[in-house]
Order: structure tokens, then sequence, then C-alpha cells
């Protein structure tokens, strides 16, 4: 049986993190993705060389993509994009702000021209508000939407490790796309689709936002510790740190009588319910830890294992290269090297793809789509 998205032309002015998750995606699916670079190469071409010679955010975003190097400024290199857009399912662009709308790429110039064509704008802010200018990088998305108030510790805000922005954005972009490709097979119509990174984080922040709009409550950074539920956070063994994670009265109970074995902490009133244990941390927190501290992991993961109480290690990066659940993928790189990367969520074994060298398939797409 053939991949879902097998046979959709998908054609990507892409750079970064954002539009590359999208369109890696859709390549996933079974889409062929075509990425139009500039003369240099995108911008993650160039972040680092530790994969063999390859960027790792490169290596990571772009297999199974054909790159064609065209100049958006070249009136015969347009022409060949024009030509690719014409038999095009898909188009995605995240360019800066206002530039593919210069280049006539914006979606709603194509959607008028190419009337079944899926147009993805990818934006770092709403273009219909005051912020439709800004540059957006992840890092500044996330000092912007608030994600950073809510992160790190009481004295210092954080980042999120990971461009989560980015990756939420080509996500929604994502999910957009298959909504619209569905929606054209009813009614036969492209769609131009505006995906703004703040309001992914925005989202995200539902909850800290509702908190403070409707309850007056303030979200603080409590480090690993969660804002709103408790407890839920790691302790201390003998020989390392173990997460807990207490969601409801059920688990309480059993954590406190059969780990803890301190039954009377359920009668507490300064820990009756989820709301009084969030607001006493501190005085449960004296209760909690001297149980862990006296145990080794082992012994505190097999106490909690028979009482089902959910746990997680502190895992660091290399912890997480051997990890037991990490599935990998086979990637081919642009020298011929090869690399394993983490498998997709939702994905069953994917054939080996290859990463693209810059401008490799620039020839034969301009023989193709000319032809």
């Amino acid at each position: 049986m053939g991949q879902p998205l097998q046979g959709l032309l998908v054609v990507a002015v892409e750079q970064a993190v954002a539009a590359p998750m999208c369109t890696l995606r859709l390549v996933d699916g079974g889409a062929r993705v075509i990425k139009i670079e500039r003369p240099e190469g995108e911008t993650a071409r160039h972040y680092d060389r530790s994969v063999e010679g390859t960027s790792a955010y490169f290596a990571w975003l772009n297999r199974g993509k054909e790159s064609a190097v065209f100049d958006l400024k070249d009136v015969a290199d347009m022409h060949v994009v024009r030509a690719l857009l014409e038999k095009a399912d898909v188009f995605v662009q995240n360019l800066a702000p206002g530039a593919a709308q210069r280049l006539g790429l914006g979606s709603a110039a194509l959607v008028k021209r190419y009337p079944r064509l899926i147009a993805v704008d990818i934006v770092g802010y709403g273009q219909d508000t005051a912020c439709r200018e800004m540059r957006a990088y992840d890092m500044l998305v996330q000092g912007e939407s608030g994600l950073c108030a809510v992160t790190g510790t009481p004295e210092t805000p954080s980042k999120v490790g990971v461009s989560v922005a980015d990756i939420a954005a080509g996500m929604n972009a994502h999910a957009a796309i298959l909504e619209a490709l569905l929606a054209r097979q009813a009614d036969g119509c492209g769609r131009a689709i505006e995906v703004a990174m703040f309001d992914g984080m925005a989202d995200w922040m539902s909850v800290p936002l509702l908190h403070l709009q409707f309850g007056r409550i303030e979200t603080g950074r409590h480090g690993l510790s969660h804002a709103s539920i408790y407890p839920y956070r790691p302790y201390a063994c003998r020989d390392g740190q173990l997460n807990i994670a207490i969601q409801n009265p059920a688990e309480w109970t059993r954590f406190c009588e059969g780990v803890l074995d301190n039954s009377a902490l359920t009668r507490d009133p300064n820990f009756a319910d989820n709301w009084s244990r969030v607001h006493n941390r501190d005085a449960l927190d004296l209760n909690i830890a001297p149980s862990f501290a006296k145990r080794s992991c082992a012994e505190m993961i097999e106490l909690l294992d028979q009482h089902q109480i959910a746990w997680g290690r502190v895992s660091t990066v290399a912890d997480v290269a051997i990890h037991p659940a990490l599935r990998r993928v086979a990637v081919n790189l642009p020298d011929g090297k090869a690399c394993t990367m983490p498998r997709p969520a939702g994905r069953g074994t994917l054939a080996a793809v290859k990463v693209p060298a810059l401008g490799e398939h620039t020839a034969n797409i301009r023989a193709e789509f000319l032809a």
C-alpha cells in the first residue's frame, strides 16, 4: 500500500526550522518536496558541521527532499519556479516579513493565480497585527509570548532548550495543510493559510493566561517542578534523582500510604487536595524528601511501581542516546556517509532517505518542469 501523500507535489522556499519541519512531515507522509535554495544555501546548512560535516539542524529537517538552487530575483529562474507552481499542490514559505509578497510569492497572490494551490505563509506574528513586521527567531518569540516567564528557576527566566516556537509553527502548518487538502477534495479550491509562530506559543500559554485573567494567579517559575500540580517534581535518592507525578486523589492516597508509609498526610487539611498541596509545597516536601533520600533509585522505582505511581528519570542527552525507548531511522548524508536519528512519532519503519546536497536536483528539475 502506498503512502498517504504519495503523488503530492510540494514546493518550499524555506529556511531554518519552522517551514522545514512542516515539509519534513509531508515528506514522511510520501509527498515530493522540492526545496528552493539561494546559491549559498539556506540558513540551517551553515549552523554547524557536527553530523559528518553536515549541520545537525539541516540533517534532521531535510531528509528526503530535493534541493534546487534558483535566484528568485532572476527572471529565468522565476520562470522555472512558476512552472513548478503550475503543477504544485502545496507551497510553503517562511521568508522574512514582506519578502515573499515583494517576490509575488505571498499566499493570497498565489492562490489567486493558481486556484487549486494550498499556499502557506509561516510568519512570526499575525499579519493583521501591529507586530507584523517584527523579525521572529525562536528565542525572541519564546520571550515575547511569555513562555520564558514561566520557564526556569524563581531567580532566572529561561528559554526551552529546543526550538519550540519554530517546531510548533511547523507542526501547526502541517496540520493546516492536511485539513486544506481534505477541503480541496470536496470543493476543488486551494487555500491561502497564515501560520504565526507567536500564535502557536500563545495557544500553549493558555493555562497561565487563564489562571491570570480569571483566577488572578500568576504562574511562577519552579524549575523541574510543575507550577499547578503537586507533587510533580524530582526528588533526590541516594544515587540520583527521580521525577514523580501525582495527578488524582487515588494516586495521592497510594503514594502516602504505600510509598511514604504516612497515611496521616491524607487527612492533613494542608494537603487535602491538589490546590492545597500546590500552595503548601514547601511543607509537603519536608514529608516527602526523606523517604527518597534514604533509598537508591532502584529501590524507589520498585516501591513506586508496586503502588502504581508514575515516575521518570532526569535523563541527560547521553542517557537519551542509549534509552531503551529510542527508535531510530537511517539517513544518508550528502557526502555519501550515513547516520541515524530519532524516528518521528506516529511513523512505522521509514526507508532510508537522503539529505540533499545544495542544488543537487536543479538541472533535473529545470529539465522536467520546462519540458
